[in-house]
C-alpha cells in the first residue's frame, strides 16, 4: 500500500481542539500527525462506529451494507446477527462473518444470546450456551449480543447464566436489552453483567441505568427513534454513551447514517467534541476494538468532512484505503451464496377468516417511531358470519404465518396504521422471521402473504390487481443484489404502501416489529396474540 499524506484541520477529540495539520499514512497506519502552516480545507477525524446494528434489517448482506455505510463516514459496526441466527443458527452467523470479511470494513459481530428469542414463537434454529461459548472464542465475535431474556436473567435461568458466564470468562462485554425495566429489577439485571442498553425511550429510564453503571446507546433507526428523548443527556453523560441505528432500512441508509445523528446533536447545542467522542471513540473503548482513533501507530481509519456542523463526508479511509469519496462508494460488489430455510406452502383467503363473535376485540396499537405498542379494545365488525376488517374505523387484520412448517395462520387485530385498502406482508419479522402481514381484506392479505411464500422471503404489497414485491433470498430477510438497486426498489414499495393510506413513516419497518414479543405491550406471534407485560398469550390462533 503506497504512502500518502492528507492535509486538513486535524480533529483532536481527546484534546478538544482542531488545528491545521498533515497526516502521513504508511502501510495502512498513521505514521505521523504534524501541524502545518497555511490554509487547509476539510476536517480529518476518526471514522464513525455504529454501536449496535442488525445488518440484516437493512435487507442487505454485510458486503453491500458496507458499500452504503462508508459513504457517510462509518468505518465499523457492532453487529448483532441474531436475525439470521433465528433462521439458520450458527450457520447464519458464520455466513455474516465470512461475507463481511470480503470487503474493507470493520464488522464486529456478537454471539446471539437469544435464539430463539422466546419459547412463544416458532423459530428456524436454536443456539445454545455451548455454541455461544464457541462463537465467543472467535476473534470476530467481540461481545455477547443483547440479552433480551431479562426474565431469564432475573429468574436465574441456567442456560441464560451459562451464556453470560462464557462472555465473562473471555472478558467480552454483554449487551443488554430491557425496555422500561426500572428499580430493583433493573439493578439486578445490570449486576448480572449487562453493560449496555439501547432500548431506553425516556431520559428518566436512561439516567437510572447510567447511575448503576450501564452504557446508554442512543438509537435512531428507521422505526425506533429515541434521539429526541435522550440527546439532552449528552451534555453531562457523554463519557458513557454511544450512538446506534439498531435497524436501518436501505432507503434511509442511502441518505445517511451516524453522520446525521452527529449533525442533529451539534444542532441541538451539544459540544462537538462530546458528540465525536460518543460517535467515534466510546465504542472502541467499551468493546476493545482494533479500530483507529487517529493516533500515531493506529490503523488509518479516518474520514474527511466538510465541517463539524453538517458532517458531510468527503472521504472515508479504512486501514489507509480510500473506500468512499464525494458520495461514491469505492467498495466493489462480491458474489454471495443464498442460504435459506423456507418450508411452507401458499395459503387461501379462508385461512385468514375469523368466525363472528360479539365480544370486544383486543387490538394492537403501534406508535410511529417506537417499538412499543399500545393495547386497545374495539367493537368487531361482523359480516357473513365472520369478524372482518373495517378500515373506515381503522380496524385491520394482522396475521403471522409460520414459514418453517405447515401450521394454521395466527390472526389478530391492529389499528393506527391508516391503511384504507390493500395489504402488506413481510418475512422480515423480528425475531423469528415468520411472515407478518396486515390487511384491509382477506383476499389482499392472502395475496401479499403468498407473494412472500413464493419468493421464499421478502416484502410485498397487494391491492386488487396491483402486486409489488422485493425478494429477499438470503435467509428470507436479505437480498444478494446491488445495495443501490435494493434501496430503489424498497423506496418504490414503501411509497406504494403510503399510497394505500398508511400513515407510518416506515410502514414495513414498523410491521417487522409487530411480532417482536420481547417489546411490550401487545404483539402477534405465529402461535397467537401475546401480552408483553404478563409475558404470555392472550388468545390462541385465530384470535378475535
Amino acid at each position: 500500500m503506497p504512502e500518502f499524506k492528507l492535509r486538513g484541520h486535524v480533529v483532536d477529540i481527546v484534546g478538544r481542539r482542531t488545528y491545521p495539520g498533515e497526516v502521513t499514512v504508511i502501510d495502512g497506519h498513521i505514521a505521523a500527525i504534524e501541524p502545518v502552516d497555511g490554509a487547509v480545507e476539510g476536517y480529518i477525524l476518526p471514522g464513525f462506529i455504529d454501536a449496535h446494528v442488525h445488518v440484516e434489517s437493512s435487507m442487505l448482506i454485510p458486503s453491500e451494507f458496507a458499500r452504503l455505510a462508508v459513504v457517510h463516514g462509518t468505518v465499523a459496526t457492532i453487529s448483532d446477527p441474531h436475525e439470521i441466527g433465528n433462521v439458520l443458527g450458527v450457520e447464519g452467523v458464520e455466513f455474516m462473518i465470512a461475507n463481511g470479511r470480503e470487503v474493507p470494513f470493520h464488522f464486529f459481530f456478537g454471539a446471539p444470546s437469544c435464539v430463539p428469542a422466546t419459547t412463544f414463537e416458532t423459530a428456524g434454529a436454536c443456539i445454545d450456551a455451548a455454541e455461544v461459548g464457541r462463537l465467543l472464542e472467535r476473534p470476530e465475535v467481540v461481545y455477547l449480543s443483547e440479552m433480551m431474556n431479562f426474565p431469564g436473567v432475573l429468574g436465574g435461568d441456567p442456560e441464560v447464566l451459562a451464556k453470560i458466564a462464557h462472555a465473562k470468562r473471555l472478558g467480552k462485554p454483554v449487551d443488554g436489552h430491557a425496555p422500561g425495566l426500572r428499580g430493583d429489577a433493573a439493578v439486578r439485571y445490570i449486576q448480572a453483567g449487562m453493560s449496555t442498553d439501547h432500548e431506553c425511550f425516556t431520559a428518566e429510564e436512561a439516567l437510572e441505568k447510567l447511575a448503576h453503571g450501564m452504557w446508554i446507546q442512543i438509537r435512531e433507526g428507521s422505526a425506533a427513534k429515541n434521539f429526541e428523548a435522550l440527546h439532552p443527556l449528552l451534555h453531562e453523560h457523554w463519557e458513557r454513551m454511544m450512538f446506534c441505528s439498531d435497524d436501518k432500512h436501505p432507503d434511509s441508509l442511502v441518505l445517511g447514517h451516524l453522520n446525521t445523528i452527529c449533525a442533529r446533536a451539534v444542532a441541538a447545542g451539544v459540544d462537538v467534541f462530546k458528540v465525536l467522542q460518543v460517535a467515534c471513540l466510546n465504542p472502541i473503548e467499551h468493546y476493545k476494538l482494533p479500530v483507529g482513533r487517529m493516533r500515531i501507530g493506529d490503523p488509518a481509519d479516518m474520514i474527511v468532512v466538510d465541517d463539524l456542523v453538517g458532517f458531510i463526508t468527503r472521504q472515508t479511509y479504512i486501514q489507509g484505503r480510500l473506500v468512499a469519496e464525494d458520495g461514491a462508494s469505492h467498495i466493489e460488489r462480491v458474489p454471495s451464496s443464498t442460504p435459506n430455510k423456507f418450508n411452507c406452502t401458499t395459503k387461501t383467503p379462508e385461512d385468514f377468516r375469523v368466525p363472528a363473535a360479539e365480544d370486544d376485540l383486543l387490538v394492537i396499537e403501534p406508535y410511529d417511531g417506537q417499538l412499543i405498542t399500545g393495547k386497545v379494545t374495539m367493537r368487531p365488525t361482523l359480516r357473513d358470519g365472520a369478524c372482518v376488517p373495517d378500515p373506515d374505523r381503522g380496524l385491520l387484520k394482522i396475521a403471522v404465518v409460520n414459514r418453517y412448517a405447515e401450521a394454521p395462520v395466527a390472526v389478530g387485530w391492529i389499528t393506527n396504521l391508516g391503511l384504507h385498502k390493500g395489504a402488506l406482508a413481510s418475512c422480515v419479522a423480528h425475531d423469528s422471521h415468520n411472515i407478518v402481514a396486515v390487511g384491509a381484506n382477506d383476499d389482499d392479505l392472502c395475496a401479499a402473504v403468498n407473494a412472500v411464500i413464493l419468493a421464499k422471503g421478502g416484502i410485498s404489497l397487494a391491492d386488487g390487481s396491483l402486486r409489488m414485491s422485493l425478494p429477499l433470498p438470503v435467509a428470507g430477510i436479505m437480498s444478494d443484489g446491488d445495495a443501490y438497486s435494493v434501496a430503489h426498489d424498497y423506496s418504490a414499495i414503501d411509497l406504494a404502501a403510503k399510497g394505500l393510506g398508511c400513515t407510518l413513516s416506515a410502514p414495513f419497518m414498523t410491521l417487522s416489529f409487530m411480532a417482536l414479543l420481547v417489546i411490550p405491550h401487545l404483539k402477534m406471534s405465529d402461535l397467537g396474540l401475546f401480552d408483553g407485560d404478563t409475558f404470555g398469550f392472550v388468545h390462541g390462533k385465530a384470535s378475535a
